[in-house]
């Protein structure tokens, strides 16, 4: 009986080695072997493409005259007023607020917007989005008019070893992978960080590209910023394959609460 039991714990040994996960899986934006050193507080410049729209987008459009804006000032508050309370009880839920306030770029690239009708916007920037609206308003409006547009929030979806999966909507402008992480409550400990895989759309299709988190250069890659629709995919490491712990202290715990278990099973039958 002793020596069977001796004999189970050098076959864990193993085991126990391979659910331990080193520090330099886990730790981000680190300086990896092979590349060009990135010193902590050296200036890291990067180019942040303008973003163009593609189907499934949602922008905000408001248009204001120069009478509005006397009355009402800068930030219209028609908006704000209707629009508050909507707003607070949609984002209390978990819901998308633009969904119902926005205008949704649909399979063929078109918006429709009142009096303006349908247009395309496919492939166009916000800037560019701008004056074509402020040419198409115009023809309906002699006085000089102030039209804002911008991104119904960027949307992005969390898969795998995530400790809070799911699709968020984050009411900014520009969003860092990093941030994205953050919101989705960080990955957990057995995710494998030098191969996420990003799937992210383009007007032509879908691509899939690998990144490494852990590696410092992603700064001064084109996916170190999220872009509307993004969706992050983190597999699991071998730990979580052979069905480990998520630490080495879970792992060794379930291993001797095995062995405990096998050993008092046969105890019972060996009486």
């Amino acid at each position: 009986m002793r020596k069977f039991i001796s004999y189970l714990c050098l076959a864990v040994i193993p085991i126990i080695g391979l659910s331990c996960i080193s520090n330099k899986k886990v730790i981000y934006y680190q300086n990896l072997e092979g590349n060009k050193a990135i010193s902590d507080g050296e200036l890291i410049s990067y180019e942040l493409p303008e973003y163009r729209l593609q189907f499934n987008d949602i922008i905000d459009i408001q248009i204001q005259t120069v009478e509005d804006i006397l009355e009402k000032g800068f930030s219209s508050k028609i908006q704000s007023e209707n629009n508050n309370a909507i707003f607070g009880q949609i984002a209390q839920s978990g819901g998308d607020v633009y969904y119902m306030t926005g205008y949704t770029v649909d399979k063929s690239g078109f918006i429709r917007m009142p009096l303006l009708g349908e247009f395309k916007v496919n492939d166009l920037t916000l800037d560019e989005v701008r004056i074509l609206v402020e040419e198409k308003i115009g023809a309906y409006v002699t006085s000089e008019i102030f039209v804002r547009v911008k991104l119904g929030g960027i949307r992005f979806s969390s898969l795998g070893e995530f400790r809070r999966p799911g699709k968020y909507v984050v009411l900014q402008d520009r969003l860092t992978i990093f941030e994205a992480i953050a919101q989705a409550g960080d990955l957990t400990a057995v995710a494998k960080r030098n191969e996420i895989l990003l799937v992210r759309q383009y007007p032509e299709g879908t691509r899939l590209h690998r990144i490494n988190l852990n590696d410092r250069q992603i700064v001064q890659t084109p996916f170190y910023f999220i872009q509307p629709n993004d969706q992050i995919y983190a597999e699991p490491m071998r730990a979580r394959q052979i069905g480990a712990g998520d630490s080495s202290a879970q792992s060794v715990a379930l291993i001797i609460s095995s062995i405990t278990a096998v050993a008092l099973i046969l105890s019972i039958i060996l009486r």
